[in-house]
């Protein structure tokens, strides 16, 4: 089938991971994929350990037994596409209490996947509903600025981007074992490592009250384990110093409380007493892009 007024063909899904507890967001966000322009955008919804209800006919559903975090519910969604989620060319993934503000969102990402084979994933830009404005840090580069500048960067945002499926075929699915944190920017190093490009998009918008990342409990140790994982899994060893370096630097000049300094620093221990996963170093000449592309694997 032809998408209307495109004529890619690219078909287009939607995973959307929930906990049950925002229905009325999550029932807000589905009519908001259902308006979008051209075909239809088929849409699963995945259960993170708490049954799907209330979903419009049509709407694919996977009820996990427990919550698998957000990478391992991402790919349960992904999976519900067949191998890869290969019945679809793009997948969307969207926060269940987010929305997307226009109608063409899913045609422009059909546009912008048709006209570069090389672009393996679109980071769409997060506003809040009542302000409009977007975060320094939903700007997913250094130069953030002017959130209205489209531009190449080196990462993404999980809650409102879109994945060419043949990425995931290719460098496989989010670190499951991440549960929170950084599982996004493990995944675009693999893309860039294996030669896709990211694209920050400002004129795709998905409307997200602003909130801080450290309303969870477990933000702290995540965001320190992970980020230890992160460079042990996919950066050359010279680098892996060197990064984590900088952010224990970075961290410590924010001037953290007492209790999430220590619950940082339990995190950054245990990223280096367990089992990273598997190790893919990138290769330098992907360190090199990463330079270019202004940010180095460094910070």
């Amino acid at each position: 089938m032809t998408a209307a007024g495109t004529g890619t063909g690219l078909k287009v899904g939607a995973v959307i991971i929930t906990m049950g507890n925002r229905p009325d967001e999550l029932r807000a966000l589905l009519d908001s994929v259902a308006k979008q322009d051209g075909d239809r955008v088929e849409v699963v919804v995945v259960g993170n350990g708490s049954p799907v209800t209330g979903v419009p006919e049509g709407v694919r559903t996977v009820d996990l037994p427990e919550n698998l975090g957000i990478p391992g519910g991402r790919n349960a969604g992904i999976e519900a596409f067949g191998p890869s989620g290969a019945e679809m060319d793009i997948l969307l993934f969207l926060d269940d209490d987010g929305l997307l503000a226009h109608h063409d969102t899913a045609e422009l990402c059909r546009q912008a996947f048709a006209a570069d084979p090389k672009l393996g994933i679109i980071s769409f830009r997060i506003a809040d509903p009542d302000t409009g404005e977007t975060a320094r840090r939903h700007v997913p580069r250094l130069r953030a600025a002017d959130p209205l500048r489209s531009s190449r960067v080196t990462t993404f945002l999980g809650g409102a981007n879109a994945v060419r499926t043949k990425v995931f075929a290719e460098v496989g699915g989010l670190p499951d074992e991440f549960f929170y944190a950084h599982e996004e920017t493990d995944l675009a190093w693999r893309a860039l490592d294996a030669g896709w490009m990211i694209d920050y998009r400002a004129d795709m918008v998905l409307y997200h009250p602003t909130t801080a990342p450290s309303r969870h409990a477990v933000y702290h140790r995540m965001v320190a384990r992970n980020r230890v994982w992160l460079a042990r899994r996919n950066l050359p060893a010279l680098l892996v110093p060197v990064y984590l370096g900088v952010w224990l630097l970075l961290t410590l000049a924010r001037r953290p409380s007492v209790p999430a300094l220590k619950a940082w620093f339990g995190g950054f221990k245990e990223g280096w007493t367990t089992s990273a996963g598997p190790r893919r170093p990138m290769r330098w000449r992907t360190v090199w892009r990463l330079t270019r592309l202004g940010r180095p694997p460094v910070i």
